[in-house]
């Protein structure tokens, strides 16, 4: 090959470590969040913003390298544009209640949409969807191995040796229960799709299954009654799936062995305890009352009647909702209890609007790409991610899991997954063509299109 051919291939190996670096490292934030107490702390959401601000450079660096700006449309684009306007118009016209909360807020959403971006740039190939659904399922699967060790030697404190600074009923690494379970109801998916497809070898598949069921096990064990209503949701639409489908013997015993592994966890570790956290409705540690729960919902409707259109600002319900509040308590309410409440008052009927309009797009998008699921890499991929959007939409009736920068940046990305176009497979074997031919083909192949100036 030429000086300039070898040069050529060079920065295209380059690019492709790049394109790696930049995959996996989206990832690793995604990953890094819950570890760091679900990304709540100052210090931990300025890793985060950091970290997409540092990736997003390297894609920008990597487009020079290219020669060319190349940018994979994904619909979500325009929604996600819109509710970023909407932030601006609070900030520009003074809707905000506290300026300075909205633009701190709007930073934590501009970090979301990075990632989101980056993913949906760089997850590009069946290969690589493999290979993350894989390194999730680990990951999900030790987060929850940590929580039951956690759990039967519980100290009070995070990791053993952190204690919260407003107290909270732990599981796992979050001070919130309900936030864990959050999570792992969008994980979970991952493994247990997994081990209902033909994309992976029999003993994958049942790995995978062991690992969805530990971690499904985890949720009902972390007592968020929210969790256990939204896994039990995400597992109703497996099995509807599953029996218009008609699957035999093999998915039976795969599903049993799934069901017995969670039956023996809660039965072993849960004990009456658990019974009496399912059966009751009454509140256990830290929980807030339904009376106080029903109080915030009460004084959130007011204070959306008040401002419906822009809301109050992104990020001020704690600031202003003191002014609302009807009832005395030692509780600092920093948030509503209800994502869809939450977002009606502090982005208005216009902000619902907007994430209405994103949810249509994810599903109409993703529940195309279904087909057969069990045999198609990006099938599999669809129904993972709506799986858990699924979960999470539940239990956002209850509780606040997208107010928590770890969940919210998981749950986005899912969207944009999900959303995004099917993955690339590996082309077919072309005819056999002369040895210098071949060079030639090889070298244009790695190259695919020819640098353009800026």
């Amino acid at each position: 090959m030429s000086p300039h051919t070898i040069t050529a291939v060079k920065g295209r190996q380059k690019t492709v470590q790049i394109d790696a670096v930049l995959l996996y490292g989206t990832f690793g934030l995604l990953m890094f969040g819950p570890l760091a107490f679900g990304a709540v702390e100052p210090w931990s959401m300025l890793l985060m913003e950091v970290g997409a601000t540092l990736m997003f450079l390297l894609w920008i660096s990597k487009q020079v390298l290219d020669g060319e700006l190349k940018v994979r449309w994904n619909p979500l684009f325009l929604p996600m544009s819109a509710f970023g306007l909407l932030i601006v118009l609070q900030l520009a016209f003074r809707r905000s209640a506290y300026p300075h909360d909205t633009a701190a807020e709007a930073l934590v959403y501009a970090a979301y949409a990075i990632l989101c971006f980056l993913a949906g740039q760089t997850l590009l190939r069946g290969a690589q969807a493999r290979k993350l659904a894989l390194v999730l399922s680990l990951y999900g699967a030790a987060l929850a191995g940590f929580a039951l060790l956690q759990g039967i030697s519980s100290n009070g404190k995070l990791y053993w040796i952190r204690q919260p600074r407003m107290g909270g009923w732990i599981y796992g690494p979050y001070v919130n229960h309900n936030h864990y379970a959050g999570l792992m109801e969008m994980l979970t998916p991952i493994p247990l799709v997994l081990s209902l497809t033909r994309l992976a070898s029999s003993k994958v598949r049942m790995a995978a299954a062991t690992a969805a069921a530990v971690m499904a096990g985890t949720i009902f064990l972390s007592g968020s009654r929210g969790g256990m209503l939204a896994i039990a949701a995400e597992l109703i639409v497996v099995a509807v799936l599953l029996t218009k489908q008609q699957r035999g013997l093999r998915t039976a015993v795969g599903i049993g062995l799934f069901l017995a592994i969670v039956l023996t966890m809660l039965v072993w570790i849960g004990g009456p305890e658990l019974s009496k956290r399912i059966a009751t409705m009454g509140p256990a540690h830290t929980d807030l009352t339904s009376d106080l729960r029903n109080g915030i919902n009460h004084d959130g409707l007011r204070m959306f009647v008040r401002r419906p259109v822009l809301g109050w600002g992104l990020g001020t319900f704690p600031v202003v909702y003191p002014e609302f509040r009807s009832f005395y308590t030692n509780f600092f309410v920093n948030a509503a209890h209800n994502d869809y409440l939450q977002l009606l008052v502090e982005m208005g009927l216009l902000g619902f609007a907007t994430m209405i309009w994103l949810l249509i797009v994810v599903y109409r998008t993703a529940i195309k790409k279904l087909g057969n699921w069990t045999g198609d890499i990006s099938g599999a991929v669809a129904l993972a991610c709506l799986l858990g959007l699924s979960g999470i939409l539940v239990h956002s009736a209850f509780d606040f899991n997208l107010q928590i920068p770890a969940n919210a940046a998981l749950f986005y990305v899912l969207c944009t997954v999900a959303a995004s176009a099917p993955f690339a497979q590996p082309a077919r074997k072309r005819k056999s063509v002369k040895p210098q031919a071949a060079d030639e083909l090889a070298s244009s192949e790695m190259l695919q299109q020819p640098a353009t100036n800026f």
